[in-house]
């Protein structure tokens, strides 16, 4: 059949309704499992752990590289204009604002994403949650919950290691490798940065990046064909969907900040 045929445009209309139809229903159901995970409070810090720790040292470093890049290229900016004590301030804004939540989610994507979608994809390959659900036991709330809101509760601390060790790695080329006073590095960083204002952004952003990464790794391993390839697949569309929606949702909130 062409697909530029009547009937294969509406079979494909119907199947992407029908997958957007059951994404909203399985997100509507995982706030509601914000009870549960508390009960189960164990099973949400066993993910914490997970997708937390080992998350670090990938973010760590990455930030403190990215510090000292920033540190470099904003030096050299500044001294232009003859304002160069200007950049911790520079730098720490760059990244409490900006960088910081949205590195950490596509780093998030692309180790933790792509993690707890081969890891759901592989319990429904081997009929997992086929069996959970013959014992009447909700895989929602079982398997999905303590992933989605150990996803969510992460994410802004992992935001906040990343602006941390950027700021630090910004003070190691600029003051101990170039020579940038001390006292003016850290004391622009402490009258120009506004508490919430700009790092208040950045944890509305890194929440709200926290939310749409782990719904998009598990819905990819929930909807996963239960074969090899087909977990194959679904990781491979969790980093492009979830770098994607990122980025997107990044420019909504960032015009959404400023506007109001």
């Amino acid at each position: 059949m062409s697909w530029f045929h009547p009937a294969a445009i509406g079979l494909s209309v119907r199947r992407q309704l029908d997958h957007m139809g059951f994404a909203a229903r399985l997100f509507g159901r995982l706030w509601l499992t914000l009870g549960y995970a508390l009960r189960r409070n164990a099973l949400t810090r066993d993910q914490v752990h997970f997708l937390g720790n080992y998350s670090l040292p990938i973010i760590g470093v990455a930030g403190l590289f990215v510090g000292f890049v920033f540190g470099l290229q904003g030096y050299y900016a500044l001294k232009r204009y003859g304002s160069a004590e200007a950049l911790g301030l520079l730098v720490t804004l760059s990244l409490v604002r900006e960088l910081g939540p949205v590195v950490t989610a596509l780093l998030f994507a692309g180790r933790a994403g792509t993690s707890l979608t081969a890891e759901i994809g592989l319990m429904k390959a081997g009929e997992q949650i086929s069996v959970m659900e013959m014992m009447a036991v909700d895989p929602v709330q079982r398997v999905l919950a303590p992933r989605f809101w150990a996803g969510i509760f992460t994410m802004p601390l992992l935001a906040a290691v990343f602006s941390a060790m950027g700021v630090i790695g910004g003070w190691v080329v600029g003051v101990l490798m170039i020579g940038v006073d001390g006292g003016a590095f850290w004391s622009q960083i402490q009258g120009g940065v506004d508490v919430f204002k700009d790092i208040g952004n950045g944890v509305v952003k890194s929440f709200v990046f926290g939310v749409a990464v782990t719904f998009i790794a598990l819905l990819q391993g929930y909807n996963a064909q239960a074969t090899p390839e087909g977990v194959a697949k679904a990781t491979t569309r969790t980093v492009v969907m979830a770098s994607l929606t990122v980025l997107g949702l990044d420019f909504i909130l960032t015009a959404m900040m400023f506007t109001i």
